[in-house]
């Protein structure tokens, strides 16, 4: 478990610093505790390992006041957790779940517990996004994402990639965009 939250902490200090998040992003985790735990994705969940990595994540969402999501499992279908109040303001089509360790996943059902007025939404895109033992968060990611590369390439047993994404570039030859 040390090892893991070493990890964790090394990513977020990155991702805090990286220039990619900013205040009121929203900043969607994908995660496999399984994965994490060193077991295939789906078949080990743990919330003692969802609770170490979620203080991390909350830690990272305070500094740089990005809004934390979290997706549920493909037995949701990769529904995402989010604040009451951030589905209104964006708008998002809420669905009727709670996510459990079985039915969500551990991250998803231990996020949902520590949120204040948690609701599941169907989709959303965000604005970056980390994703912790190839959960495939790509589908609630915003156009284009931009794959950005950690030092930290691992959280105990699982494969982190993380994303930030950009405007389109629209245009032609004759373009000029901004840096």
């Amino acid at each position: 478990m040390k090892a893991i939250a070493d990890h964790m902490k090394s990513v977020v200090q990155e991702l805090a610093s990286c220039g990619h998040l900013h205040a009121g992003d929203l900043f969607l985790i994908g995660c496999s505790t399984s994965e994490v735990a060193g077991e295939r994705i789906g078949s080990a969940g743990n919330m003692e390992i969802a609770n170490l990595l979620f203080q991390q994540l909350e830690w990272l969402g305070k500094e740089t006041n990005i809004n934390l999501v979290f997706q549920c499992c493909e037995h949701l279908n990769r529904a995402i957790v989010v604040e009451k109040q951030i589905s209104r303001q964006y708008g998002l089509t809420e669905v009727s779940a709670i996510p459990v360790a079985k039915a969500g996943g551990s991250m998803a059902a231990y996020a949902y517990e520590q949120f204040q007025d948690p609701v599941l939404v169907e989709d959303i895109q965000a604005h970056a996004g980390i994703d912790i033992g190839e959960t495939m968060i790509g589908m609630h990611l915003k156009s284009v994402a931009v794959p950005f590369r950690l030092q930290q390439r691992f959280i105990g047993g699982a494969r982190v990639n993380t994303a930030y994404t950009r405007p389109k570039l629209i245009g032609g030859v004759r373009a000029v965009y901004p840096d």
